[in-house]
This record gives structure tokens, sequence and C-alpha cells, in this order.
């Protein structure tokens, strides 16, 4: 099945003070890590979801802007989704650099036409690393409609509607999911 990809970088970097995306992970800012990782699963196409067009987007690569006011990946995933031309999206976080290509496929395997997959650790969901259905698009947009813009309650939304497939993580898999949030990560 071909699938569209998006690579969330959106986020306010908040506890890291700069832009996430431009910091140095293993010699390469996360933005090329991220994208270098989707590209290998050759998607039909792929998005940067951001508040702005961030200047390190690569020209072969769409920019898809949060719809404003921005709630987040909540915006960036219902953005992309409306813009996609593929029946699943997989949506990467630009903070999760240990994820890797192996997990991507083994997610891709788990989909079905109208069904995506998210992973699961113990009670959470991974939102940020899923592939979702086209037809998940109109959860997304109730949910910016609203007033609960988290991407926990959209997960659980589409795994009880069966627009997702909840995948358990093993305990050797959680470290994928982890995201950078601090400077003294960058160095693991």
């Amino acid at each position: 099945m071909k699938i569209s990809a998006v690579l969330l970088s959106g986020g306010e970097s908040r506890r890291m003070g700069s832009d996430k995306a431009t910091l140095l992970f293993r010699g390469k800012p996360l933005w090329q890590i991220q994208l270098e990782l989707l590209q290998k699963l050759e998607p039909s196409e792929i998005f940067v979801s951001a508040r702005t067009n961030p200047i390190w987007r690569p020209a072969d690569v769409q920019f898809v802007a949060d719809d404003p006011p921005s709630r987040g990946p909540l915006s960036g995933l219902a953005a992309s989704l409306a813009q996609m031309r593929t029946a699943h999206l997989l949506a990467l976080a630009v903070d999760m650099p240990f994820m890797t290509e192996e997990y991507l496929k083994f997610l891709c395997n788990q989909i079905e036409p109208d069904r995506g997959a998210v992973a699961k650790t113990e009670d959470r969901f991974e939102p940020l690393a899923a592939i979702y259905p086209h037809e998940a698009l109109t959860n997304f947009q109730s949910a910016l409609m609203g007033t609960d813009f988290s991407m926990q309650t959209v997960a659980g939304r589409l795994v009880a509607e069966r627009k997702l497939r909840a995948v358990s993580v093993t305990s050797e898999e959680k470290n994928l999911f982890l995201n950078v949030n601090e400077r003294a990560q960058l160095a693991l």
C-alpha cells in the first residue's frame, strides 16, 4: 500500500529553549535524521507540518501549515490528512530520533485499507509515530472544534471506532518512542 508521510515539527520547544528540529543529534540535525528515515520508506509524498514554513525544509518536501490557532500535533495531522493523496498517513515527530526504519515498516504491515496503526505502551498510545487512515480526518476535525486537544483522547476514539489498530510495544521497543526534550538527552 502506498502511504503519505508527515514530519511533525510544529512544537514550540519550550523546555528545550530553541527549535528542536535544528539541534544536532549524533552529528546531524533532528529534522534531517527524521526526513531521511521517512524517505527510506518511499512514501508517495512527504510533508513537513509546522506553524510556519521552516527554513531547513528541502524543496522536494511539501509544507503543511498548522491551521490557526495551532493545537499542536492535532492541527498538523488534521491539515496533513486533508492534503494527502493516499489512503494512509505515517506521522513521525521530529524529536523522536531513536525510531527505526524496521519499526515503521512493522507498523506499515499492521494497516488495512481503512485502518491505521498506533503503538501502545502500557496505558498510553504513541500517536506521534503512527499511521492514520484518511477516514481519521473527521475525528481530527471534530477534536479541533472541541475543547479536548489531547492526542491520547483522539487515538483512543480512533481505536474504539476501529480506524486504528493498537499495537503493543515490547519492553525492548519502548526506547524507540523516547522524545528529546532536554539538551542532555542529545548526548545519548
